[in-house]
């Protein structure tokens, strides 16, 4: 085994741990393409040090220098959102790692699914958004979609060689995040920096806000609707502190599986890489008895209310679900800023998907379109928040 990898997002935290294990192992992988929105100066750092065949930054004000970087050194220096899709959908590519954080992702991700490309997929908001539109295409071309995130890892793990049909639930654990006791009436005072503290992993910005408001984990059982085919009655979410329970799955005769592991986001990257195969690896083991004891609750939906609203979305169906993507991702951004409170970050997410108007046609048009009037709707909302 030995791929070519294209890194779609390679500067942010995915991209930069999967750099560390493609160095670890460079006789199973070579970078081809490395990619990045804005991050020139490490972009240029990390093509000097992997040598890709492809550079692409998507924001076209740095090309000339990236090209002024990287000159004499016998790589392709491209620039724009264009030519990211370009790179993702190349035949000289075996696996497309779609790291690229947030909306911006969907289309590069898209259409290296329409070429029939691998997809390790970090991506959360190609599923969110589009779920039905991608694993249709995916259908379409034979490519075939590895999830990159650990609680989605696990599942596939422990559905590996079941028939579907004897999967009966689908059981995503979730840490709880920095608040998880935290009283109600605390949660309108925390600071970004208090929300940035999670107790167990170590992630981007955006998506440990998520995980502090629970709305990661609303997004994963959007994502797990798609990936595996179960519908959203029957994907429960499970707190569990000590995040070594991955995920769950209880099949058809009350028998339940369980991946267990360290929170590391380098072994779903690696999962995912080698798939079917598994790797030997330097990674730490677990230690059960170390532990000591692995504890269970139900999340809080009046606390964390995204948790809620997020399967509200994803039974509406349609385009609601690429709103409630598109009015989080500048509610977390905006509290990012210290411009709204933690608990405004859900009520931006209601107000735009009550504002929303419906539309059940799964394409790019109407994903594109719902995504720029929900931002309206956000950034409208958000704005009368400050002036109170």
């Amino acid at each position: 085994m030995h791929k070519r990898l294209a890194i779609i997002g390679s500067t942010g935290s995915i991209g930069t741990q999967t750099l560390g294990i493609v160095a670890r192992y460079p006789d199973l992988f070579t970078v081809s393409v490395l990619t990045a929105g804005s991050n020139a100066e490490l972009l240029t750092e990390q093509a000097k040090l992997f040598r890709p065949r492809t550079v692409v930054i998507g924001n076209e004000s740095y090309y000339s220098r990236v090209s002024e970087e990287l000159a004499g050194l016998g790589i392709e220096v491209m620039a724009g959102q264009n030519a990211v899709e370009e790179v993702a959908a190349s035949d000289a590519i075996d696996t497309v790692v779609a790291a690229m954080v947030g909306f911006a992702g969907l289309r590069s991700t898209a259409a290296a699914v329409a070429s029939g490309r691998e997809i390790a997929l970090a991506n959360k908001e190609t599923l969110v958004v589009a779920g039905e539109m991608i694993t249709r295409m995916a259908k379409a071309s034979g490519s075939r979609l590895l999830p990159v995130d650990s609680e989605h890892s696990a599942i596939m793990q422990c559905i590996n060689g079941e028939p579907q049909s004897s999967v009966e639930r689908l059981i995503l654990t979730a840490s709880g995040g920095p608040f998880r006791d935290t009283p109600a009436g605390r949660l309108a005072k925390v600071t970004p920096m208090e929300a940035l503290r999670h107790p167990n992993w170590t992630m981007g910005s955006k998506i440990t806000i998520d995980s502090a408001t629970l709305m990661n984990k609303g997004l994963e059982v959007i994502e797990a609707r798609w990936l595996f085919g179960i519908p959203e009655e029957r994907i429960d979410v499970l707190v569990h502190p000590q995040s070594i329970i991955h995920s769950l799955v209880q099949f058809t005769d009350g028998s339940v599986k369980a991946q267990l592991g360290v929170p590391d986001m380098r072994l779903p990257i690696i999962y995912a890489l080698t798939w079917p195969d598994r790797l030997l690896t330097e990674l730490p083991r677990p230690s059960l008895a170390d532990i000591g004891s692995l504890t269970f609750g139900e999340p809080d939906n009046i606390r964390f209310r995204c948790l809620p609203l997020a399967r509200r979305a994803l039974q509406c169906g349609g385009n609601m679900p690429c709103a409630l993507n598109a009015a989080n991702e500048v509610a977390v951004a905006a509290f990012l800023r210290e411009e709204i409170g933690f608990n405004d970050i859900a009520g931006t997410v209601e107000h735009v998907l009550d504002k929303t108007q419906f539309d059940r046609e799964a394409s790019m048009e109407v994903y594109a379109s719902t995504d720029d009037q929900s931002r309206v709707l956000a950034n409208d909302y958000i704005s009368k928040l400050k002036k109170k």
